[in-house]
C-alpha cells in the first residue's frame, strides 16, 4: 500500500472470500467496510464473520447496505438493521450504498425513498448515516439536499475525486476497485479517509 497521512482503508463483500483481517491490519490498513445487506432480503453470506473479526483486529469497522432503486426503502431499512443489530462506539456510521437505478419504488422519486431509508436507519441505530455514490450517478438521479450526511465517493484514476451535487468536501474515497492488500486474495477496493488516525477515531466515537 501506497502511504500518506490520511488513513488507508479497504471495503469489502462476500465476493472477497475469506478474508485474514490481522493479515490487513498488519499491511498499514487503519478501516474497513464490509457489505451487509442489498435490497428487501439479500444478507451478504461473509457479513457477520466480517464483522466480528474487523474488531477482533483492531480495525475501525462499518458495514454498508447496496440500495435497490426498485424495492421498497422501509423494508431496506430493515433488513440493513437486522443484520447490524447495533453499532458500539468505536464502530464507523452506517453507509448506503446508492449507485444503479432500475426504476423507482411505488412511484415515489429515488431521492425521497433513499431519504425514507436513511431516517429510519438514523432513528433506530442512532448514528447519522453516511452516503457511498458516485458523482455521475449522484449528478442524473439524485439532488444536492442530502449534505448533512458525510460523503464517501467512489471515483478511480483521478487526483482528487469530483464532488457530487449537495457536498464541498469528502469523508472517505474510494479510491480504486483493483487494489492489492495482504490477507485479502485478488483484488479489493481501497480507500481513503480525509484526516488522521486521531480525526477517523472521533468520528467513530460518536454516539
Amino acid at each position: 500500500m501506497t502511504t500518506n497521512t490520511n488513513v488507508q482503508g479497504i471495503d469489502v463483500s462476500h465476493y472477497q472470500g475469506s478474508v485474514n483481517w490481522a493479515a490487513v491490519k498488519n499491511d498499514g490498513i487503519g478501516f474497513a467496510f464490509a457489505k451487509a445487506t442489498d435490497g428487501n432480503t439479500y444478507a451478504d453470506p461473509q457479513f457477520q464473520t466480517n464483522w466480528a473479526d474487523m474488531k477482533a483486529a483492531g480495525l475501525l469497522r462499518g458495514a454498508y447496505h447496496f440500495y435497490e432503486s426498485n424495492d421498497d426503502p422501509v423494508s431496506q431499512a430493515n433488513n440493513f438493521i437486522k443484520a447490524v443489530g447495533s453499532l458500539a462506539v468505536g464502530d464507523l456510521p452506517p453507509v448506503i450504498d446508492i449507485e444503479a437505478y432500475k426504476g423507482d419504488f411505488g412511484g415515489v422519486p429515488l431521492a425521497a425513498n433513499v431519504q425514507t431509508w436513511l431516517n429510519i436507519v438514523e432513528q433506530a441505530l442512532g448514528r447519522t448515516p453516511m452516503i457511498y455514490t458516485g458523482p455521475s450517478f449522484w449528478n442524473q438521479y439524485m439532488n444536492s439536499s442530502f449534505s448533512r450526511y458525510a460523503l464517501w465517493v467512489a471515483q478511480y484514476g483521478v487526483a482528487q475525486p469530483k464532488l457530487p451535487n449537495g457536498w464541498n468536501k469528502w469523508t472517505f474515497w474510494q479510491n480504486s476497485e483493483s487494489g492489492t492488500v495482504a490477507g485479502v486474495s485478488g483484488s479489493v477496493d481501497t480507500d481513503i479517509f480525509a484526516g488522521s488516525m486521531a480525526d477517523l477515531l472521533a468520528l467513530a466515537a460518536h454516539k
